[in-house]
């Protein structure tokens, strides 16, 4: 018997202390595909649709029904439209691809639309409801999701990444698969439980090969190869979306024909594991000032951190705090990426000259710092677009960060490449293809957190995570939640 298993995807990361809205603009300059187009989009890139092909060709009774894959870059909520649209879109072209045995869905676990806060929950809800009760539904999630009842109720299995930085996803795609054929051919049914403890992780201390988390995912792997379990996920929580399900979670994916109380036994064992202690999770924090020096003070290249702009975290990319600190300091050659499409518009004129003051950055919002009124010259200027032949956070392989300049002070030997769209710094590459050799400066602004580490451990000599302010602050005390449960830790001891 062949089985036909529909693949779909639907994933943002959405920060709701951004006040613009995701649009269809911003999937539709991403990826918003259908059919073989997915195929051919992500059939051999690391990222967990990947995974879905290569499990599923790898079973021989399987036909697999690519139909429909939407991602944008982390940014504000989505607008409901939007949503509405790509959801709406999404089921019809479940229905027309005919019969489904299963389907392997790709959320991403912390995504938010205007009127529905659980909007993870919501598409999985729709497509269960499409399904039927009897056919599995089986999903990846990214290790930041904000996993919902609703999430956990509608899937037969949720299986989030396993590391951050994020370089295992084509593999969970695979695990995922692999789950879909075993359930299918062995008539074994899935069981699925999960635990919400009232507990967020912070964001500088989620890097899972690093303390506190090393140890705490050495245990769950012991808990992987018991007989008993099918997966099972730790999940940290994405801590910019102010929602009630904001938070980690722990997963455990059994079988029906394993006693209730032993599910429950694993599950409490899985959820100690990960909470146990949580003022382990509680970091030094590190100011803009107190890292530039740190930087000037030591050989080498020093990773600036900036985790107030994440740009992987959904933040707008224009951030100048650690570019004023860096002029002002003069420590020697430094470099920041900025989102200006205006500078760059600006120094690419044709009556530009070199020495004129520009302004740079700090256009977004008042959150991310003043913009940095500078003289410049023109270096050099490129397309912006970039490719990443490695396995890193987020499974991208082709970026897009639109027309680039890259213009240098005189008078502080600051280098600041400008682009014309927000791509966070997860690849090298956004450096090497323009001409920029990494180790001839003594520090790069990376923005983000965790995430840039793989794409920078080849070259930073180390790593300074930086309290800079901004929509992704990491110091969760500073900001302010209408929506979180209570009593959480770290906001109630």
């Amino acid at each position: 018997m062949n089985y036909r298993i529909g693949i779909v995807a639907l994933l943002h990361e959405s920060n709701t202390f951004i006040s613009q809205n995701t649009t269809l603009t911003h999937f539709q300059q991403d990826t918003l595909l259908s059919g073989e187009a997915i195929r051919e989009r992500f059939a051999d890139a690391p990222h967990e649709v990947g995974g879905f092909f290569a499990g599923l060709d790898a079973a021989d009774n399987v036909e697999i029904v690519p139909i429909f894959a939407a991602r944008a870059i982390p940014y504000g909520p989505i607008e409901a439209s939007t949503f509405d649209h790509l959801i709406e879109t999404m089921l019809k072209q479940c229905e027309a691809a005919g019969p489904l045995d299963g389907i392997l869905a790709a959320p991403h676990g912390a995504t938010v639309a205007d009127g529905h806060p659980d909007a993870d929950g919501y598409m999985l809800s729709r497509l269960r409801e499409l399904l039927g009760p009897e056919r599995p539904l089986i999903a990846t999630i990214d290790a930041h999701a904000n996993v919902s009842p609703a999430m956990a109720d509608a899937t037969d299995a949720l299986v989030s990444y396993r590391t951050n930085p994020h370089l295992d996803q084509r593999q969970r795609g695979v695990e995922a698969a692999q789950l879909m054929v075993q359930t299918l051919t062995s008539g074994r049914r899935l069981h699925q439980s999960a635990a919400f403890p009232p507990v967020a992780i912070n964001i500088q201390n989620q890097n899972t090969s690093a303390m506190p988390l090393r140890p705490r995912w050495e245990a769950a792997d012991a808990l992987r190869e018991l007989p008993e379990v099918a997966s099972l996920s730790l999940v940290l929580g994405f801590p910019y979306s102010d929602v009630a399900e904001m938070g980690c979670s722990a997963i455990l994916v059994s079988y029906e024909d394993v006693p209730a109380a032993r599910r429950q036994e694993l599950l409490d064992q899985l959820t100690t594991i990960l909470t146990e202690n949580p003022e382990c999770f509680e970091p030094e924090f590190t100011s803009p000032a107190e890292a530039v020096q740190q930087a000037g003070q030591q050989p080498g290249l020093t990773c600036m951190l900036d985790m107030g702009d994440n740009a992987g975290g959904g933040s707008p990319a224009d951030s100048t705090i650690l570019a004023h600190e860096l002029h002002r300091q003069k420590i020697g050659p430094s470099l920041v990426v900025i989102y200006d499409p205006k500078a760059v518009a600006d120094v690419t004129s044709a009556d530009f000259q070199n020495g004129a003051e520009v302004s740079i950055g700090g256009k977004t919002d008042a959150l991310h710092g003043e913009p940095l009124q500078v003289a410049v010259e023109l270096l050099s200027t490129g397309d912006g677009k970039f490719r990443e032949s490695e396995a890193r956070h987020g499974g991208f392989s082709e970026f897009d960060q639109g027309a680039t300049a890259i213009v240098r002070t005189l008078d502080s030997d600051l280098t600041l490449m400008l682009t014309s769209q927000r791509v966070p710094p997860f690849s090298l590459s956004q450096l090497t293809t323009f001409g920029i050799e990494p180790k001839e400066y003594r520090a790069i602004v990376a923005k983000g957190v965790i995430a840039p580490m793989a794409a920078y451990q080849p070259v930073a000599d180390r790593f300074i995570h930086v309290n800079t302010q901004g929509s992704t602050c990491a110091d969760m005390l500073q900001m302010t939640y209408h929506h979180r449960r209570q009593p959480m830790f770290p906001f109630e001891r």
